[in-house]
């Protein structure tokens, strides 16, 4: 097992940072890029393992894709054109690759056999698979097409209007994509907003989105053309620095090209609210996804609710919010995020134990965690689970343990942030890690 020990409690994090390209949007440029037809280019691509399967997959179906970094170039003859996968469709340990991916094969002209790694087949498909079953698609597997591996035999797809039991942009996403193919408007109605990253790219590549209030509508037979797609920074990745740069005296860090999506920016809500030093230097981007230039820097911290509306909008940084909270005078209460639950492992369960290990003073709910600050955290071993957000959230906790904090499994961290110890060591000065 692969395992880094770090501490760097006698460093301060100061300096710029433009992190890694965004994994939704990444995903979501090269799945539309090779629905299309034509020619479409991609900027600022993250060449992280989840969306590279991405990427293998679209090859296995015919699409041409090259790639040099974080540049992505493909040529697609079409949804239409495809051709019959050799193989199995590999997603690796991708959540979202699997389930974008079944919404899009149901509508398809082939047959392809859906799989994922170990911690990938444990996560459930049924709450995408059911919808699409609606819709006409042909999604067997067992136990009662929840579990990968699934089989997918495109066939003709109806519309439907739907309404999410949970907010969840894979599931909505995943309804759209079918939507495309579907004989007639395919409607998805949401009691809490979840990301539009899907939507926002669907217009970048000449679809006709129709949204009244939280009921997004597509119409069926949409074609779509190549097109220029700019992938901001990921401010889920952003997020682990942002509160590096807000729980120690003395840290500041500025972060370049960042997205700023409003569905996204839940963690900047949740500084701000908490006390921390934040600042939007500037925004750009009119045509996709908003983007600019953000400084955080240390304050003292005060423990707040987290919950409701505020919860898809930071779904993917609770871990290391609960870090925060750790450091933060009074209690910090987050809850309404059950979806946690069902993530790449069970988030609030591993979150809590972890954190206990350093001494931190946090409690598991059904829905979340409450946790007490401020509190000293110690040192020692933790466990990432194979969940690269867990893992970053460790490593990140060594900025204010008094000991050296060692991850076991830490590879998982690639998945979304291949540069990330690299770029903590650039912050940092001066530092100690030993690989």
């Amino acid at each position: 097992m692969n395992l880094k020990t770090i501490a760097f409690n006698h460093s301060q994090l100061t300096g710029e940072l433009t992190v890694p390209g965004d994994k939704s949007i990444s995903h979501r440029a090269v799945m539309l890029g090779s629905i299309a037809e034509g020619t479409t280019r991609i900027t600022g691509f993250l060449d992280g393992e989840d969306c590279l399967r991405t990427i293998d997959i679209f090859r296995q179906l015919g699409v041409s894709i090259e790639r040099e970094g974080t540049n992505v170039t493909i040529h697609s003859p079409g949804m239409k054109n495809w051709t019959m996968p050799e193989g199995e469709l590999y997603a690796g340990n991708s959540g979202t690759t699997a389930r974008l991916m079944l919404g899009i094969l149901a509508g398809s002209n082939v047959t392809s056999v859906l799989t994922g790694d170990e911690y990938l087949s444990k996560r459930p498909m049924n709450r995408v698979s059911l919808p699409l079953r609606l819709m006409g698609a042909s999604i067997e597997g067992q136990p009662d097409s929840n579990l990968l591996p699934l089989t997918i035999s495109g066939s003709s797809l109806q519309a439907i209007d739907y309404e999410m039991p949970v907010a969840s942009a894979q599931v909505k996403s995943a309804i759209l994509l079918a939507g495309l193919n579907a004989e007639g408007k395919t409607s998805v109605s949401e009691q809490t907003v979840s990301r539009d990253h899907t939507e926002r790219m669907l217009e970048q590549f000449g679809v006709s989105i129709e949204q009244k209030g939280k009921t997004v509508s597509v119409e069926g037979g949409a074609e779509l053309k190549g097109t220029d797609v700019h992938v901001p920074g990921d401010i889920s990745s952003a997020a682990f620095f942002m509160v590096a740069a807000a729980i120690k005296e003395g840290n500041w860090i500025t972060f370049n090209n960042v997205g700023l999506n409003p569905t996204r920016t839940g963690i900047l809500d949740v500084l701000e609210k908490m006390g921390a030093a934040i600042e939007i230097v500037d925004q750009k981007g009119e045509i996709g996804e908003p983007y600019g230039t953000v400084k955080v820097a240390y304050n003292r911290l005060q423990g707040t609710e987290v919950s409701g509306e505020l919860i898809p909008r930071l779904i993917d940084e609770l871990p290391v919010i609960a870090l925060l909270a750790t450091q933060a005078k009074g209690t910090t209460i987050i809850k309404d995020a059950a979806e946690l639950r069902v993530k790449e492992t069970d988030r609030i369960a591993a979150v809590t134990a972890e954190l206990k290990k350093l001494g931190a003073n946090i409690e598991e709910t059904e829905d979340g965690m409450i946790i007490h600050g401020p509190t000293p955290l110690s040192g020692g071993t933790l466990f990432s689970y194979g969940d690269h957000r867990i893992g970053m959230m460790a490593a990140i906790a060594s900025i204010v343990a008094k000991d050296p904090i060692t991850i076991q499994d830490v590879a998982c961290i690639n998945i979304s942030y291949p540069t990330f110890f690299e770029h903590l060591e650039k912050l940092t000065s001066p530092s100690n890690v030993n690989g």
